[in-house]
């Protein structure tokens, strides 16, 4: 794929922008896992949500947001969001228009240079590919099809693999911090509740060397479901 540095304006842009308003914690009653909660108005939040974190180890952390993973980023060089597109990787609705309309045209044009796997597929269901983030503040994007619900044999499992090859990228090129949107919650149908389980699962069981995997989720009701299924499943 096509190699991208960003400039310094990038970089410390995002030092700028790294506030955070009030931050508060607790522990979770009955098991290891720690949850702290944050106010933030930057990285994409939102400010009327509060960032909620899980340690899965002494040195690695899961956050979960209500933001916009388009504005996501950390330093703009070991950072990367995930793009939840279709199999020609083009730029389709929802959350992959919004990160094509953000990353600018150079986006589409890295996506159309991925290669065609099949004739209109450059990206099959559950797999994965990467690409500069262009003008995103975010340094990579990582494109991944979900399953559509209805129509996938096991569609548990293809949300599975969709994670587990986005981390492999994530590993693969040293990057240290990833946000994820809710894989397949949108027009595919998948309810949020089985999504919530197999994405923080799969993360629980799959995150390895990843310093932080950060949830930046879109609406209110996504949002609940996915802090009320870590605190179900980060427990021991």
């Amino acid at each position: 794929m096509l190699q991208y540095t960003p400039p310094e304006s990038r970089i410390s842009a995002s030092i700028a922008f790294q506030t955070v308003v009030e931050r508060r914690f607790s522990f979770l009653q009955g098991s290891s896992a720690i949850r702290a909660t944050s106010n933030m108005s930057t990285n994409g939040g939102d400010a009327e949500k509060r960032m909620v974190h899980f340690n899965l180890s002494p040195t690695r952390v899961l956050k979960i947001q209500k933001g916009d993973i388009t504005r996501w980023f950390i330093d703009g060089s070991s950072d990367a969001i995930v793009n939840p597109t279709d199999e020609g990787m083009l730029g389709g609705g929802g959350a992959d228009a919004a990160i094509h309309g953000a990353a600018g045209p150079e986006l589409r044009t890295a996506c159309y240079g991925a290669g065609e796997v099949r004739p209109g597929i450059r990206c099959p269901t559950g797999a994965a590919r990467m690409t500069p983030g262009f003008k995103l503040p975010a340094y990579r994007v990582i494109h991944t099809v979900g399953p559509v619900y209805n129509e996938d044999e096991n569609p548990a499992a293809t949300l599975r693999n969709a994670y587990r090859n986005c981390l492999r990228y994530v590993r693969g090129n040293s990057l240290k911090h990833v946000a994820f949107p809710a894989i397949s919650c949108g027009a595919n149908g998948y309810p949020f509740e089985e999504a919530a389980t197999v994405a923080i699962s799969t993360i629980r069981d799959y995150f390895h060397s990843v310093k932080e995997i950060h949830f930046v989720l879109y609406s209110d009701d996504i949002y609940d479901v996915w802090v009320k299924k870590a605190e179900e499943l980060l427990k021991n």
